[in-house]
């Protein structure tokens, strides 16, 4: 990086750190800290939900995963445009008319407290872990980047997103995320034209699209049936369905962004907004992936993309064979280089030759090969290295090719993607431990400036958290997947429970919580025993947690509805 890098990536970072904090200081009430006293329009809603959602891992991971894997990953969001019409219909409408300040207060009204207080625990414990996943992965960047301790990084940045959100709340989340969306699109759209230009002369958008083709990236959506792949479009719709279903309808850091809207009718806004627009950009993410893909047909990739691994076996009795696969390597980019041009050229008679085409994608095998010899050997040196580099391709590309400011505006992009998320977490953990744990159980009156002032020192606590998890944290398979598996394999009990508390009237709570603990306790054992994708777990947790509720409550003793709750048919229509 240089010194324009620098100064691009350090004011902008400044930038939104300052105007979040000065704009939005001094909060007065719980309403105001909390909620931003509802004065957030429909737009702010949908880029701070939008912007919540896309984390840094969004930006660092998802164009190494269309690397490696083209853009089948976008089936998994498949299912969101219709849990958000489900949301709009049921879960805003009562949120709002019940004027809580948690999704799980709610629930309180509806069950009991303990009940109240299991979703909110559950939620708790993994957003906790994903937010401190969501520190950890821009940390990495700067770890690789400047040689510093990984751990340094980690508090570093969770220390800067900390001060902004203990100064302003819902407000200053709100209001930095509408900068935040902007540095993100710039940056992605810059790079996408960047890397268009970087490609040969020769090379069409259309052409470039016919060698992704070839290498099967561009297979977008797969209706098989097989349940040995992870992504089809049936995991999408299903599993995607009700994984947004409880990701944005019961995790309060996604709810807690709509009950700061002005209305019912403009949290619904940003809600649709969002339904529209995420599907696209998560295309557009994935397909910045796969012209990287195309670029490192004609300029040569590394071995191995985790600048980490790679010192550690080159300083290691196994370098001389690591070398030896490097020099493999550089004889099959050569010669790709070459049949991808010929390839090209030849496309332009409008003639797909067999042979090229077959030599082209046995090159990329190939590349395969050398690449998986050398994680072999990574594991050698170090049997718990993490030999997946899918979190270090586009990392690569920014750090190698881009031109000078334009790495700093993408290393922006990541960290901002790190802060909108990690604060919006944050603001929720503090949010729900405060009004669904502490408020709960205080005795006592306490003045409204004793909850907000409790709201700031739990959110200092929740960031300690975060950061001490992403200190400990290591790279599962790729970032992106290990958000998404800690979601599913929570979420769909929390699912399960509002969904009864929204369509199952006759079950109360004694039924609802000893279903939840069940079903809770299987999907964890599913989840370690690999029975099935962990995309489904958030069906399987929300059919479990319907099912024994009905089951449960059938031996139990049915009381009377109590005419002053939300079971009440008046209260919920």
């Amino acid at each position: 990086m240089q010194l324009l890098d620098w100064i691009v990536l350090t004011v902008t970072l400044l930038f939104i750190v300052a105007y979040g904090a000065i704009k939005t200081r001094g909060s007065k009430n719980v309403d105001e800290y909390i909620l931003g006293s509802n004065q957030t329009p429909w737009w702010t809603v949908g880029l701070s939900v939008m912007a919540t959602q896309a984390s840094a891992i969004t930006f660092l991971s998802t164009p190494g995963q269309a690397y490696h894997d083209g853009l089948g990953f976008v089936q998994f969001y498949f299912g969101l445009p219709l849990a958000m019409i489900v949301i709009c219909v049921t879960f805003i409408p009562i949120y709002h008319k019940l004027k809580v300040y948690t999704a799980y207060e709610f629930l309180e009204q509806r069950f009991d407290v303990k009940t109240r207080s299991l979703a909110a625990a559950l939620f708790l414990v993994q957003r906790g872990l994903g937010t401190g996943i969501t520190i950890y992965a821009p940390a990495i960047i700067l770890s690789s980047l400047l040689g510093w301790s990984l751990n340094l990084m980690n508090i570093m940045i969770g220390v800067l997103v900390v001060v902004y959100t203990v100064s302003g709340g819902t407000r200053a989340v709100n209001i930095t995320q509408k900068q935040q969306a902007f540095v993100i699109m710039t940056g992605m759209l810059a790079t996408f034209f960047i890397i268009m230009s970087y490609l040969p002369k020769e090379l069409s958008f259309s052409n470039a699209l016919h060698i992704a083709g070839a290498n099967d990236k561009l297979d977008a959506v797969d209706f098989s049936f097989d349940p040995d792949k992870r992504y089809t479009i049936w995991s999408g719709l299903a599993g995607g369905f009700f994984l947004a279903l409880s990701y944005f309808g019961t995790d309060q850091s996604q709810v807690q962004r709509y009950l700061s809207g002005k209305s019912i009718k403009e949290s619904q806004m940003g809600l649709i907004m969002n339904g529209i627009l995420k599907v696209p950009m998560q295309f557009f993410i994935l397909l910045i992936g796969v012209m990287v893909f195309v670029f490192f047909q004609f300029h040569e990739a590394p071995l191995h993309f985790n600048p980490n691994n790679t010192k550690t076996v080159q300083n290691s009795p196994y370098k001389d064979q690591y070398h030896g696969l490097e020099k493999e390597l550089k004889v099959v980019a050569r010669e790709k280089e070459e049949i991808s041009m010929l390839y090209v050229n030849q496309l332009y008679q409008d003639y797909d030759n067999k042979e090229l085409h077959n030599r082209m994608v046995a090159l990329n095998n190939q590349e395969k090969d050398l690449r998986e010899q050398a994680r072999e050997l990574i594991n050698k040196v170090d049997a718990k290295a993490e030999t997946n580099d899918k979190d270090y391709v586009f990392l690569y590309f920014i750090l190698n090719f881009l031109p000078q400011g334009l790495i700093g505006l993408l290393l922006a992009v990541i960290f901002s993607a790190a802060m909108s998320s990690s604060a919006s977490g944050l603001n929720a953990l503090a949010s729900t431990t405060t009004i669904d744990i502490y408020k709960r159980n205080v005795t006592g009156e306490k003045s409204e400036k004793h909850y907000v002032n409790a709201t700031r020192l739990f959110t200092i606590f929740w960031g300690v958290v975060a950061i001490l998890f992403a200190c400990v944290g290591t790279l599962f398979e790729n970032l992106i997947q290990l958000v998404n598996i800690i979601g599913s394999i929570f979420y769909g009990t929390v699912l399960g429970i509002f969904l009864i508390a929204f369509y199952i009237k006759y079950i109360k709570g004694h039924a609802v919580f000893a279903a939840a603990i069940l079903s809770q306790t299987l999907v964890v054992i599913v989840y370690f025993t690999q029975w099935i994708s962990y995309l489904y777990l958030n069906v399987l947790g929300a059919v479990l947690t319907i099912l024994f509720a009905m089951l449960f409550q059938s031996f139990l003793k049915q009381p009377p509805l109590n005419e002053t709750t939300v079971n009440d048919n008046e209260t919920l229509a």
